[in-house]
């Protein structure tokens, strides 16, 4: 299930293996968290497609022909663009258990092993989607933070133009520009607040207040061609 262009809300998750039913599994999987959902069957592909969009989140087979997964990794945490997508490794059960130190030598944020167990895949992946969208909510607030703040150096800066000016300065005027001040810094403050406690209390993370989602039933494990 490939996906267009959307908003910064959605938190894509790429998709990265060369073998078509893997890539059908994982689409299986995760269907259902409603995400946009985009392939990449090599390493090369992986690296254009995460220089034309934002990732919440990279799923990385291991083993491909030409730039192998590690490669890709080592690639993708080199450019500045790139280097904080996190990465999670997938990996053959018969692979060397090397693998995993160097997935996370090379940046590597957590690995699954082949056939994965379709609830581990789910949690882990619903974790970095509700990381993903409480640092864009973060930097939201900040941006907002960042413009409010200028309002309000540019209105104290003219209180000063008024203050500075010849002849007596307007003190009524003086006193609305004062209680205009107070309360863009209230809202400023306010909505720090919101997001403080929005990005404290988030309902996407798996919790152990909630409990755990229903366990998946056979039909739902994945069987690759190549594990």
């Amino acid at each position: 299930m490939s996906a267009e262009a959307t908003t910064d809300e959605r938190a894509s998750i790429l998709l990265v293996d060369d073998m078509e039913d893997n890539l059908i599994a994982l689409e299986a999987v995760l269907g259902s968290l409603n995400e946009p959902l985009v392939r990449a069957r090599s390493g090369e592909e992986a690296m254009k497609a995460l220089l034309r969009r934002q990732f919440a989140l990279v799923l990385l087979d291991v083993r491909m022909p030409g730039m192998d997964g590690f490669e890709t990794a080592a690639n993708i945490k080199r450019l500045d663009q790139t280097k904080d997508v996190p990465i999670i490794f997938l990996t053959g059960a018969e692979d060397d258990s090397g693998y995993a130190f160097r997935g996370y030598a090379t940046g590597a944020a957590d690995y699954l092993t082949k056939p994965f167990d379709p609830w581990v895949l789910r949690a882990k992946v619903s974790v970095f989607l509700d990381l993903h969208r409480k640092n864009q909510q973060l930097e939201r607030l900040l941006a907002q933070d960042q413009a409010d703040y200028g309002e309000v150096n540019s209105r104290l800066a003219e209180l000063e133009a008024e203050l500075e000016g010849e002849g007596p300065p307007d003190r009524a005027a003086l006193r609305t520009q004062i209680q205009e001040l107070r309360q863009l810094l209230n809202r400023a403050g306010a909505k720090a607040l919101r997001g403080a406690g929005n990005c404290a209390t988030s309902p996407h993370a798996p919790s152990a207040a909630n409990g755990p989602p229903p366990p998946p039933t056979p039909r739902e494990y994945p069987h690759t061609s190549r594990q």
